[in-house]
């Protein structure tokens, strides 16, 4: 069953719970089967790995963990602030997400 994620990549979020709370970043990539996103600079975590014939040199790599997607939030351009979205078609019938708070229309950056 296919899942409709809450956020989309490129999106500029802010983490709202967890170690990492008031976190903001860029949605790197969206996993809708495990339903979680990856935010840049945010949840970082240690990956020790050995040398390879592709990758001559080993050690501990850092890079971005996955979140569950209701740990965050959109924020909206005008508002500045974590909004929810919704959704409305304009009249030449495009649907777009807009921000519940001020009206404004959300797009990723």
């Amino acid at each position: 069953m296919a899942v409709s994620a809450p956020v989309r990549k490129n999106d500029f979020v802010v983490v709202i719970a967890g170690k990492e709370k008031g976190k903001k970043g860029k949605v790197l990539k969206v996993l809708p089967k495990k339903e979680r996103v990856v935010v840049e600079k945010v949840n970082f975590i240690k990956r020790h790995t050995r040398p390879t014939s592709q990758q001559k040199q080993g050690g501990i790599i850092e890079k971005e963990g996955p979140l569950h997607w209701s740990k965050v939030m959109i924020l909206c351009n005008k508002c500045e602030k974590p909004v929810r979205t919704g959704r409305k078609e304009l009249s030449d019938g495009i649907k777009v997400r807009i921000c519940k708070k001020c009206g404004e229309t959300i797009e990723a950056k």
